[in-house]
């Protein structure tokens, strides 16, 4: 054996058993993938991965994606021994509180972790909106005789990311848009967790991705340091393709009892079968996390090679910059997710008397504007723009420059290129907020997404992850409510709403009318510490009068008094989005009779929540008790605003088919019932 070769055994055994002596040491992790694809993850980060240990958020670097994130210890052995801010401490604090390494990689929480996974097939897709972001910025930013964006994506994914539909809906996409910047290493050990994948999954991966436009590869010996790096290599060199390398490993290779086998997958080893892999593979059977000199020096020879490749991208940039000034700037404050100075100058409110609008339609004239001064807005539906209305118009189509010389067509958005902004997903509503969620996490971009709320359900995993991770997108959920209609229950969203408030960190808006829908866009754009859900209507409502009603800038601090008969009020009556022009019929109903009524729009519970106490107490005084909520969903959960002997309008079952205004009939959700709650919890006469 070489010098070279011995050398690079040594560089491999190393990731496997610091690795595996973490998980051994919190008796908790998955030892199989590190010890099988430590081979692989070697070859990809010591020859190809472009990437800066000193400075982890380096604009240009490649972007690396552990899809199979229940193996995050091989990626934080990787962090620790190129030199990134992951100490030898935090390796052996494995999974413990306050560590930086837990038991699943958490974006932002560990450096050098690009993304949140351990939910199997998300972070493939994640990849798929990264590489969507680079091709975009790259048409947007380069030039000639400049390239400032210019780097890859890849991905490790296991056996678990390919059973997943996810998968398979966000590489479908990724071929057809010809993503050749996307490199996926599949560890094909064909086992999972409950045992050998033959129990459920013997399709042909290799050629399920071929029929999806991919490049496809297999490298044999999943410890071939140098196969690999040739097949990534060829990869690299396939520039209208993603590429997929199917990489043949052991799971848990060198342990003697468990290598191949499903007991290696989800658990420690043990010490008797540490001790025998270390045995196996000539490694020192103490002391634990043993690091041999020659091997860290090799592996921190990452830390130069990074800040000379940043320093020439840097010598790059400052040559656009002495010649486009304005361009590097503009690239600049889009990577910091700066907004322009003057871009909240785009929104202009609808004038009293203006006819009445559904808010997906003003949601629609609210994009158009902001789309002039906020060019790192991109995004699209599930095949569904002609009814969410969510289109950026003229703003072209993000598809692949070669598939117009294909003569393919269909362009809604003005031409075809990487440079256009609209993201035409397909009826793919998993893979759409995945990719959405990878596009906000490479930067550059507000990612927006859109579909039905009755479909959000299908959107929860990547909603909830970009919760978790703090970013800004923007999911837009038009036809809220039982108004559906004709459609029937299986399009009425029900639950939705609700199932969405209670995901935190995100801000869920229903606006009431279209100077609602303005300031939730506002809103939307001026959040960068979360996602927010817009939830729109699909019929027509009144532009309410502001003359009469307060302003909505009150959408600002969540809930705003919108109208009151009197200041000192005997009941409030709450409600958000369609509902509001209802209860506001009803309030003015009930002042006719006497009745001192109050009505509050709460278009957003978490940003009034977030309010000072003064502030909520003086929209929700805790001394007035007889309150009504209505809202043309689940009732569950209004208990919140309007307590004991409050009375919520709202739904028990699920809808029917029929006209919208039938159904809020037969389900009771009318100005009539909210009048006679209203009656009945202050004794007003009926």
């Amino acid at each position: 054996m070489s010098a070279k070769l011995e050398l690079e055994n040594k560089c491999v055994n190393t990731i496997r058993f610091l690795a595996a002596d973490a998980i051994e040491k919190a008796k908790s992790g998955h030892p199989g993938m590190p010890l099988g694809a430590a081979a692989a993850a070697f070859a990809l980060w010591t020859r190809h991965l472009k990437y800066n240990p000193l400075n982890p958020r380096w604009p240009d670097r490649d972007r690396f994606v552990l899809s199979a994130g229940h193996a995050s210890m091989l990626q934080y052995a990787l962090l620790h021994l190129t030199g990134y801010d992951i100490s030898l401490d935090d390796i052996k604090n494995f999974r413990q509180w306050g560590s930086k390494t837990p038991g699943h990689p958490e974006y932002i929480h560990t450096p050098g972790a690009e993304v949140t996974t351990g939910p199997l097939g998300q972070g493939i897709a994640n990849a798929v909106g990264m590489a969507i972001a680079e091709a975009q910025l790259a048409a947007r930013f380069n030039t000639d005789e400049t390239k400032i964006v210019s780097h890859y994506t890849y991905v490790m994914a296991g056996d678990g990311d390919m059973m997943e539909g996810v998968t398979a809906e966000a590489c479908a996409l990724a071929g057809h848009l010809r993503l050749g910047k996307l490199i996926v290493l599949y560890d094909d050990n064909k086992v999972s967790l409950a045992g050998s994948t033959g129990l459920s999954f013997t399709e042909d991966i290799g050629m399920r991705f071929k029929a999806c436009g991919w490049q496809v590869q297999k490298v044999k010996d999943g410890n071939d340091i140098a196969a690999i790096v040739r097949a990534i290599k060829k990869a690299k060199k396939e520039t209208g393709k993603p590429s997929l390398i199917c990489v043949q490993s052991t799971i848990g290779f060198g342990a003697p009892c468990k290598q191949g086998t499903c007991d290696s997958h989800g658990a420690p080893l043990g010490a008797e079968e540490l001790q025998g892999a270390k045995a196996a593979l000539g490694w020192p059977l103490e002391p634990p996390f043993y690091i041999p000199e020659d091997v860290l020096k090799y592996f921190r020879k990452a830390i130069n090679r990074g800040k000379k490749r940043e320093k020439l991208w840097r010598e790059n940039m400052q040559s656009m910059a002495a010649k486009k000034p304005e361009h590097v700037a503009e690239f600049n404050r889009v990577m910091r997710g700066e907004l322009p100075a003057d871009w909240e100058t785009a929104f202009s409110p609808f004038p009293d008397g203006s006819k009445d609008v559904a808010t997906r339609k003003a949601s629609e004239t609210v994009m158009q504007a902001i789309a002039a001064r906020l060019p790192e807005l991109t995004g699209g539906s599930a095949d569904l723009n002609p009814s969410t209305f969510t289109w950026l118009k003229g703003r072209g189509d993000f598809q692949s420059p070669a598939a117009s010389a294909d003569g393919l067509h269909g362009m809604v958005g003005g031409g075809w290129s990487y440079s256009g902004r609209n993201i035409h997903f397909g009826v793919r509503e998993h893979a759409m907020g995945c990719v959405a969620v990878g596009m906000a996490l490479h930067g550059g971009f507000i990612p927006y997404t859109a579909t039905f709320l009755a479909f959000a359900d299908y959107m929860r995993p990547p909603l909830r992850l970009a919760a978790l991770m703090g970013l800004r997108a923007i999911f837009v959920f038009s036809h809220d409510s039982i108004a559906v209609g004709e459609d029937g229950p299986t399009h009425q969203p029900i639950e939705q709403v609700m199932n969405l408030r209670l995901v935190p960190n995100i801000n869920v808006i229903r606006p009431a009318d279209a100077n609602e829908v303005v300031e939730a866009w506002r809103l939307a754009l001026n959040n960068n510490e979360g996602p927010t859900a817009l939830i729109f209507s699909r019929q027509n409502l009144p532009v309410l009068d502001r003359k009469v009603c307060a302003t909505a800038v009150g959408v600002r601090e969540g809930g705003y008094i919108l109208w009151e008969s009197d200041p000192n009020p005997e009941a409030i009556i709450i409600a958000t989005g369609s509902e509001v022009p209802l209860a506001l019929k009803a309030g003015k109903q009930l002042a006719e009779q006497g009745g001192k009524i109050r009505v509050v729009s709460m278009p957003c519970w978490e940003i009034f929540d977030r309010q000072p106490r003064e502030y909520r107490e003086r929209i929700l005084p805790s001394a007035i008790t007889a309150r009504v909520a209505v809202e043309a969903g689940i009732k569950l959960g209004w208990e919140h605003y309007v307590g004991l002997p409050g009375k919520i309008i709202g739904m028990n079952s699920f809808g029917a088919s029929a006209p919208g205004p039938v159904l809020y009939e037969k389900f009771g959700i009318t100005a009539e019932r909210v009048v006679e709650a209203v009656k009945e919890l202050t004794g007003m006469k009926p």
